[in-house]
């Protein structure tokens, strides 16, 4: 499947690519954090020239620089905004000292949107992420602020990223019975070695029809490859920050390293396809600071996983999900249809029991 096998996002109308290109590590501001503007060009020109069309950057990315390259980038080529999906996210706070220049008010949104705007160069986004659950503002004042964004032409679909499942769920079925513009994709962390997303978002965005973006596919890199018990990876201001892989991650490690030598293919590969192969809409974003990251990660776009390799990565790599989670698995079946098959479940009989055990 190439980048140009698009698909629609959610119950929306917006072709998009399998895969969406992450913009976090365009720009160099602070120093270390990204790309260069050369290589932040070279990386999205090689995604376009190959059919993608996603872009999905934020307010704060190198402190506002990756959506500046990305509008200096369209802007230079008169003609191409119109033909790419780009997102862009709210809620991070760019002015110290103000209480009011981040978050999810109607009056932030609006000047967070008018900044971003201007950075991209653009009079419009295609997409716009919540980027955090603000707490301290109702939902539904934000869920109007956007539906009146969309009427006026400013954005056009919406999503959340980050939010607990019960916040998403109540803002959706308002949106729904207000007639205001619903969500159409969750923006998540979701990889091999981040799968708690399936306790409650992944089963509701599956029944709302909403796509799910996955981010940090790759559980910051310890999914690339590069990454063994035997090694020592040199990568200071990522250990840094979120230490390295704990032995129950190299397990899960070594599998994904064994199947992608079934493959012929990385460990990133195999990685974005198992989440390209999740149940629902699940498109993930990739980033990269040089172009053959990009390239390398486009692959799994090749990689077809069989249902034995598929069972390998599950088991792995299965989570401890939170109360009732756990409660709804082959134990509810059991209690549930009592030894009978319904919608293809089977089930056996708990605790064994006859008929004529039960006291009538």
């Amino acid at each position: 499947m190439p980048l140009d096998h698009y698909e629609t996002l959610g119950r929306s109308g917006l072709r998009v690519s399998p895969l969406s290109l992450g913009a976090m590590t365009f720009g160099e501001d602070p120093p270390g954090a990204g790309c260069s503007v050369e290589e932040s060009e070279k990386i999205l020109t090689g995604y376009l020239e190959r059919g993608g069309n996603f872009i999905d950057t934020a307010n704060f990315y190198t402190n506002g620089h990756s959506e500046a390259i990305l509008g200096d980038y369209f802007h230079a080529r008169p003609g191409s905004r119109s033909h790419v999906v780009l997102a862009s996210k709210f809620f991070f706070n760019m002015f110290p000292g103000d209480p009011n220049g981040g978050g999810a008010g109607r009056g932030t949104i609006a000047a967070q949107l008018n900044e971003t705007l201007r950075r991209l160069r653009t009079d419009y986004l295609d997409l716009y992420w919540m980027h955090n659950w603000d707490r301290n503002t109702p939902i539904e004042e934000t869920m109007r602020a956007l539906d009146d964004l969309v009427r006026a032409g400013k954005i056009r679909y919406i999503g959340f990223s980050n939010t607990p499942a019960w916040v998403t769920a109540q803002a959706q079925t308002m949106a729904l019975l207000r007639g205001w513009t619903p969500l159409v994709a969750l923006q998540v962390e979701y990889s091999l070695l981040a799968r708690t997303v399936e306790g409650e978002l992944a089963p509701f965005a599956r029944d709302q029809g909403i796509s799910l973006t996955p981010w940090s596919p790759l559980k910051n890199g310890f999914l690339s490859g590069k990454y063994r018990r035997d090694l020592v990876v040199t990568d200071s201001a990522r250990t840094a920050h979120v230490g390295g892989p704990s032995d129950a991650d190299y397990e899960v490690i070594e599998t994904v390293a064994s199947i992608a030598s079934e493959h012929e293919v990385s460990s990133s590969a195999v990685a974005l396809a198992w989440l390209r192969a999740r149940p629902g809409s699940v498109i993930p974003i990739v980033g990269a600071r040089r172009l053959d990251h990009l390239l390398d990660n486009l692959t799994a776009l090749e990689v077809t996983l069989t249902s034995d390799q598929i069972a390998r990565l599950d088991a792995v790599s299965a989570p401890d999900l939170d109360y009732p989670a756990p409660m709804h698995g082959p134990a509810r079946a059991m209690l549930q249809f009592a030894g009978t098959t319904v919608d293809g479940e089977s089930s056996g009989v708990y605790p064994p029991l006859l008929e004529s055990d039960v006291r009538y």
